[in-house]
């Protein structure tokens, strides 16, 4: 018996069930919010979209896990995926969410400025960003994970300054509502908008003696980068009632 295990501990006497870690990263591409996705290379689903995920192995932690099945199924770089912000989301133990035995999974939800187009690799057959409107019938139980993650990160806008991870390193306060929008799917005010980001305390900062970037009607902008803050105080809410 090995040392700290209690005497008369049967490890043999629980039926076995495998960990897995899927992955929903969102991103906005051409003003909409994508997620990716790969196709299925293997059985149970082959070819079928899915998250991105796979098992944990034995000797490895759920994020560094996540990261791994990341780089493999989608291509992306060793670097890039380091250098992603996963939070995780929560864990999914129906027992029937896998034909192939019991499993586990432990999911993620990031949210990420634009990435290189992914390839598949590892068992996915293929990879590629998919926009992220109504679930469609994704593999497994990834449907559910998907809304709950556009959910959570939806969330997050409203007390975090999340949505600036979403931006290039300096931006315009348009480009910044432009990624509520596109998340909560709904319109906002401009002014009001405007407002509420400059009164929030370490929410953005005025990039100083910068070249000024043109808008739409030809009027120009000033640049921001990010702030020191992480949470909003006031948190910004999503308005009830008004749709893109």
């Amino acid at each position: 018996m090995s040392a700290g295990v209690p005497a008369g501990y049967d490890p043999y006497a629980f039926e076995p069930f495998a960990v897995t870690v899927d992955l929903a990263v969102f991103t906005v591409r051409d003003t909409r919010l994508h997620v990716l996705l790969v196709e299925r290379g293997e059985d149970p689903y082959k070819g079928q979209w899915a998250l991105p995920g796979g098992f944990v192995l034995p000797r490895e932690s759920a994020e560094d896990a996540a990261r791994r099945e990341l780089a493999e199924e989608t291509g992306l770089t060793e670097d890039t995926v380091c250098a992603l912000h996963l939070e995780q989301l929560r864990t999914y133990s129906d027992p029937d969410r896998d034909p192939r035995m019991r499993v586990v999974s432990v999911a993620y939800a990031a949210l990420v400025p634009d990435l290189p187009e992914p390839r598949g690799g590892g068992d996915a057959a293929n990879a590629q960003w998919w926009d992220a409107g109504p679930p469609g019938l994704l593999a497994f139980d990834h449907d559910r994970i998907l809304a709950d993650a556009h959910d959570r990160i939806g969330a997050k806008l409203e007390y975090s300054c999340l949505a600036t991870a979403f931006c290039p390193p300096e931006f315009t306060l348009g480009e910044l509502q432009q990624v509520y929008e596109t998340v909560w799917g709904v319109e906002l005010d401009r002014p009001n908008f405007r407002r509420k980001v400059l009164t929030t305390p370490g929410f953005v900062q005025a990039v100083e003696g910068s070249p000024r970037r043109t808008g739409g009607r030809g009027k120009p902008a000033a640049l921001y980068r990010a702030g020191a803050a992480t949470a909003l105080h006031p948190p910004l809410l999503r308005p009830e009632g008004r749709t893109t």
